[in-house]
């Protein structure tokens, strides 16, 4: 199974961005830190400008910069910016009529992968990009 990335990038890109404070930084130079091509930075960062967590400018001079402050920034709000997948996901494999676990696995699974999802959720809204960056700072 592939691993999404996405989320702990953005996360990655958003550090990068409040450590630089009001510095107007390069999909480049953000790029050079995650070790990844800038088109791909670029994609992250036109997620998280929908999202209203960055602001971009384009062009040969373009940059990008925070668009509120890091403690206004939970890490939900990324995990939504970016349309992480959930934790967990349920096979697609048909149904034995002939045995009663791969007639209810999904219904019961569901209701355990729901709770589980939330309490994910919940979680992210109690961690700020700035915790983040402090912690990253403490290194």
């Amino acid at each position: 199974m592939a691993n999404n990335v996405q989320f702990s990038i953005a996360v990655h890109i958003l550090a990068a961005l409040a450590c630089r404070g009001d510095q107007d930084t390069r999909s480049a130079t953000l790029a050079a830190s995650v070790n990844t091509s800038p088109s791909f930075v670029r994609r992250t960062l036109a997620k998280l400008s929908k999202a209203g967590l960055v602001e971009t400018a384009t062009g040969k001079a373009g940059a990008c910069w925070l668009a509120r402050s890091a403690k206004d920034i939970s890490l939900l709000d990324v995990y939504h910016a970016v349309d992480a997948p959930k934790a967990f996901s349920i096979h697609s494999y048909a149904e034995q009529k002939v045995c009663t676990v791969s007639c209810h696995i999904k219904t019961a699974l569901e209701k355990a992968l729901t709770k589980t999802q939330k309490a994910l959720e919940a979680s992210l809204t109690e961690i700020s990009l700035a915790q983040i960056v402090s912690d990253v700072k403490k290194k």
